[in-house]
């Protein structure tokens, strides 16, 4: 009866469900170093940290603090005329307290704007996007247009300057927004994304 304890004990711990990252659990990371797109270059390495503990049927699965890694897939700057910064990031492993590295692939869902409206891109895959500046352009063009007209009045003191002046203002407008780029993609240590899981990951 002894004998068989060992084996009954054996047969226990391999029926036991494995512990396991489920499918469709989500995961709220913070960047260690920082990345941006007016440097990162595909290959770059991102680091990353999880910011809260992952969970799954009430258990602890992943700790806090643990790390995680990943590359630069693409970077994209801004373009001067046309063109959002781009920049995508694969997430590949996870480190565990024991050491133990587990390969993992999940996908952003989110990512801190940092105030200029960078987003996930949901149309592509691990894909982070600058928001668009189209809004804020036509104000500085029409800002300078304004100046302009009022210059022109004033020098000219007739409605025709003012017309002069507003053309002038606007075409320097114009040609300062298309000698400035957008905002690039960034992401500073502290940092946070949301990514989820796609499937479930058995964590030893």
């Amino acid at each position: 009866m002894l004998m068989r304890l060992p084996v009954l004990l054996l047969s226990i711990a391999f029926l036991a469900p494995a512990a396991e990252i489920p499918q469709g659990a989500h995961a709220l990371l913070r960047m260690v170093n920082s990345i941006s797109t007016r440097t990162a270059k595909e290959g770059d390495y991102v680091y990353m940290k999880t910011a809260t503990p992952i969970v799954d049927n009430g258990q602890i699965v992943v700790p806090a603090e643990s790390y995680v890694q990943g590359v630069v897939a693409k970077s994209t700057r801004s373009g001067k005329v046309k063109g959002r910064a781009q920049l995508a990031i694969r997430i590949e492993t996870l480190t565990l307290a024991s050491g133990q590295v587990i390969h993992i692939a999940p996908h952003p869902v989110a990512v801190d704007s940092e105030g200029t409206g960078q987003h996930v891109n949901p149309g592509k895959e691990n894909e982070i996007e600058q928001g668009s500046d189209t809004g804020k352009d036509a104000a500085r063009v029409g800002e300078f247009g304004g100046a302009g007209a009022a210059l022109g009045g004033i020098t000219d003191r007739a409605w025709t300057g003012a017309g002069i002046g507003a053309g002038v203002g606007a075409g320097v407008g114009t040609a300062i927004v298309l000698l400035t780029r957008g905002h690039e993609v960034e992401l500073r240590p502290g940092s946070t994304m949301d990514v989820v899981f796609e499937r479930a990951i058995p964590v030893p």
